[in-house]
């Protein structure tokens, strides 16, 4: 669970714990995760594990991947990337950019966190994936991605989150097409405004008197039922009154047929000998 110690992947970690799980969280702060494993753990039982993480980083999350596998017994079953940044000034302001200032280099680290940071986690899971015999439900593993409502509607102020959250959206129907095949699901949560760390205390009570904030509780639903269930490339919409699957859009025959030459196209960059 990269971000498992705070928000959205704390309720996440406690429910799997209520059902007897054994997690990993992998988190730049670990207060949370220290938390739970105080609460959970006893010497003859550790089902809380957990590494100092910077999900940007690939030899940060490398580490934090070869220590979960050494103490979950070298299996893992479901993968959550739940850490997540905000929207970042990414620019100067306007009044900032007169004429003959220095270009500035735009601050990308929403993108780094929440898009590269959920690539890495992917990438690691899947290759795990690949190596573990299926269990009894035909499964080899399965991939829980954290998108948002900014992922499928417009939010003209979060312009570098909302590229990040269309990616993770972009992965999750493309991947999550594929990859069954082979045993492995990847389905998204898309929250609307959930009450995490990334924005006030006043914001969120603000939202919550207009009566749209999303249900925490309605996530962590979402995301035992990919546990339980065997869709993938599924969407999850989840808001004040819990969750629902988006429906994906139907296209005109000339679209689709373009879809289907270029995935038929580019197979061979996922798999030897086509």
């Amino acid at each position: 669970l990269p971000g498992g110690s705070s928000g959205l992947g704390y309720a996440l970690a406690t429910r799997l714990l209520s059902q007897h799980h054994h997690i990993f969280i992998a988190d730049v702060s670990l207060a949370g995760a220290k938390q739970l494993a105080a609460t959970h753990n006893t010497p003859s039982s550790i089902r809380v594990h957990y590494a100092g993480t910077d999900v940007s980083s690939w030899d940060s999350q490398l580490s934090a991947f070869k220590q979960a596998l050494a103490v979950l017994g070298g299996r893992i079953d479901h993968v959550f990337p739940i850490a997540g940044i905000g929207e970042r000034k990414w620019l100067p302001f306007a009044e900032e950019s007169a004429a003959g200032a220095a270009f500035a280099k735009p601050d990308l680290q929403t993108l780094d966190v929440d898009l590269t940071g959920v690539l890495y986690t992917v990438a690691l899971a899947v290759q795990q994936f690949r190596r573990q015999d299926v269990d009894a439900a035909g499964w080899r593993g399965k991939l829980g991605l954290v998108a948002s409502i900014c992922g499928i509607a417009p939010v003209p102020a979060l312009p570098v989150y909302s590229a990040a959250k269309y990616g993770v959206v972009g992965l999750t129907r493309t991947y999550g097409k594929m990859l069954p095949a082979e045993g492995i699901t990847v389905n998204a949560v898309c929250p609307g405004i959930a009450r995490t760390g990334i924005n006030s205390k006043s914001f969120y009570e603000s939202v919550e008197k207009d009566g749209v904030l999303a249900s925490i509780d309605g996530v962590v639903d979402a995301f035992v039922d990919m546990i339980e269930g065997g869709g993938s490339a599924e969407l999850y919409v989840c808001g004040p009154e819990g969750y629902v699957k988006k429906e994906e859009e139907a296209y005109d025959a000339w679209l689709q047929k373009s879809i289907d030459v270029l995935d038929e196209g580019h197979k061979w960059v996922h798999y030897s000998g086509l």
